[in-house]
């Protein structure tokens, strides 16, 4: 391995693998190993309309192989129309048909041929399916298509894929990766939760693109959340990271998603695709930038943050807890309810668990806190309310704010700032208490509500209708957020995400996009330390006491004021020495 940390992995379609001669993949090889140092190589056997000859698999692999690269098979489940298969353009995007006789019977015979040469085989993230032919029709009966593709899916997945495959090559390890567009899966027959009992292993996609431009709605901070969602889901299973090229127009942009890949301890960097790296200006500064990731991740424990339920086959408020994340609150994805008695963050996609209301109540009554959405608090609101958890309710006015107020701060008060839309959250007063309010004119609305119930402590965030008008929200409150989210600490300041650990390191990065410039950030503690030290740099901070309101209370806090420059990572720590 050329990192102590993770592999550096590059995927070869199976296009790309049929063109190659001899000399080409050599100098190919060349190229990629001086720019990123290859240790891995995923090699396709089938993709659309290709499938590769066994003669030319074997070139490839044996020839990386005397190189000391690590060579794996891969399958694309994409195929065009072919005689004796029914079904025809009812397949977005060329996905197999998975009812018809002859497709499957195609599919069973690429998972066999694949498994006889290799002893790891990933399957590309077009394992899904979108048809809707009559045969798929009948099939489906009364049933939703969600329900109909599970149960199609999981049938495929242990009779057509991995039981072939381990029929011909008993030792084989079978991976399903999963797509970048998580709130989705459901309807497309992806399934985590019952895959995780037939395939060996999983591998997520870690694409940001521009997220301006991206149909995923795919925030940056999906290249970290993403790695921690699957890793959460299935524990120790988690092969990779996986990005690409794509709609990426600076390098800074395609290097964001490795950086955040590899903070997550992502165990493989892929890098999509073979051809596309040739000559990529982008590849080139690669190399060194993960040999600096790779010295900072040899110090640091496992990936902590505040936990975010999110079941499976659930959507709603899509990827919320990765904007989240960009507003510098460290979050931590999980498809299970959270049974530590910490902070949990339940969002719209939370109400797709029936008995999530009956978690909550006793989450709550025991002690635990929450911070629940006005999406969630309108999808599970009259069970909330009934149970006695909260008697707010989020009503169909929208109100445009310009006016903000911390209501425990004499001083907490900022006017005239742009309008954004948020939905009215009404509320019995001293029933619950507004600790940020939003206003326009002589009328306002909680932002941040905050009662009690048990021995423990509800939260209600509202949540603009344009999700990215959350980076626009002023300092004042997101900094209110974050001490609802995490009193023990946190960092203030807005464009850059916080990556936490459980030795106590944290990894702060400021995000480059349009004119960002460097900015102050102040760091925040309520831990017994002498200094804030930059431990790449050695550079040391020391902090100053300072007194802030926390709902009813007030909390004393070591802060220490720190730049962050566009672009580049800081590895920080508390310390005594």
């Amino acid at each position: 391995m050329h990192y102590q940390n993770f592999k550096t992995v590059v995927y070869i379609p199976a296009q790309v693998a049929a063109r190659f001669s001899k000399e080409k993949l050599e100098k190919d090889y060349s190229f990629l190993e001086k720019y990123i140092g290859l240790d891995k190589v995923y090699l396709e056997t089938h993709r659309g309309d290709t499938d590769v000859e066994k003669e030319q698999i074997l070139m490839i692999k044996e020839y990386l192989e005397t190189q000391g690269v690590e060579v794996s098979g891969g399958i694309t489940t994409v195929i065009p129309d072919f005689e004796g298969a029914e079904a025809g353009k009812q397949r977005l995007f060329g996905t197999f048909c998975y009812t018809d006789p002859a497709m499957r019977k195609r599919l069973k015979e690429i998972s066999e041929y694949t498994a006889g040469l290799f002893d790891e085989v990933i399957l590309d993230d077009f394992y899904f399916t979108n048809c809707t032919c009559e045969r798929c029709i009948r099939e489906k009966g009364d049933r939703d298509w969600p329900e109909f593709r599970h149960a199609l899916m999981k049938e495929v997945s242990e009779e057509l894929v991995v039981k072939p495959a381990k029929a011909v090559n008993p030792k084989i390890k079978m991976v399903v990766k999963y797509p970048n567009w998580r709130e989705s899966y459901h309807f497309t027959g992806y399934l985590p939760d019952a895959q995780q009992e037939i395939f060996d292993a999983t591998y997520i996609g870690t694409e940001t693109r521009s997220p301006k431009y991206a149909d995923q709605h795919l925030p940056e901070y999906l290249s970290y959340s993403l790695v921690r969602y699957l890793d959460n889901a299935w524990p120790d299973r988690c092969g990779g990271g996986w990005y690409d090229t794509y709609q990426c127009w600076s390098a800074d942009r395609y290097m964001e998603q490795a950086y955040l890949t590899a903070f997550a301890k992502a165990k493989e960097m892929m890098f999509f695709q073979w051809s596309d790296l040739i000559e990529n200006y982008f590849v080139g500064g690669m190399g060194i930038q993960l040999k600096k990731i790779d010295a900072m991740m040899s110090e640091v424990g496992a990936p902590t943050g505040i936990s975010v339920y999110i079941p499976y086959a659930s959507c709603g408020e899509n990827h919320l807890e990765m904007r989240l994340g960009m507003l510098g609150i460290p979050m931590d994805p999980t498809p299970e309810f959270p049974v530590d008695g910490r902070m949990v963050v339940l969002t719209e996609s939370a109400a797709a668990d029936k008995d999530v209301v009956k978690k909550l109540q006793s989450h709550v009554a025991a002690g635990g806190q929450a911070l629940i959405t006005t999406g969630f608090l309108k999808a599970a609101g009259e069970e909330l309310r009934r149970e006695g958890l909260t008697e707010a309710s989020v009503t169909d006015r929208k109100l445009s704010v310009t006016r903000y107020q911390i209501t425990e701060d004499s001083a907490g008060y900022l006017d005239d700032v742009q309008p954004i839309l948020f939905p009215e959250i009404v509320h019995g007063n001293n029933a619950s208490w507004s600790l940020v309010n939003g206003g326009n004119g002589d009328y306002h609305t909680p932002l941040i509500l905050s009662s009690t119930y048990g021995k423990g402590k509800i939260f209600i965030l509202s949540i603009p209708d344009n999700y990215a008008d959350l980076y626009r929200i002023p300092e004042l409150v997101t900094d209110a957020l974050k001490c609802v989210l995490s009193g023990e600490g946190f960092v203030s300041g807005k464009d850059f995400s916080v990556f936490t650990y459980d030795d106590g390191s944290m990894i702060l990065y400021r995000y480059v996009k349009g004119d960002i410039r460097p900015a102050h950030v102040k760091v925040y503690t309520k831990k017994n330390a002498r200094m804030l030290k930059d431990t790449v740099s050695g550079e040391t901070f020391i902090p100053a006491f300072v007194t802030l309101r926390e709902g009813w209370e007030s909390e004393s806090y070591l802060v220490a004021d720190v730049i962050l420059q566009p672009g580049i990572f800081r590895k920080l720590k508390w310390e005594n020495g």
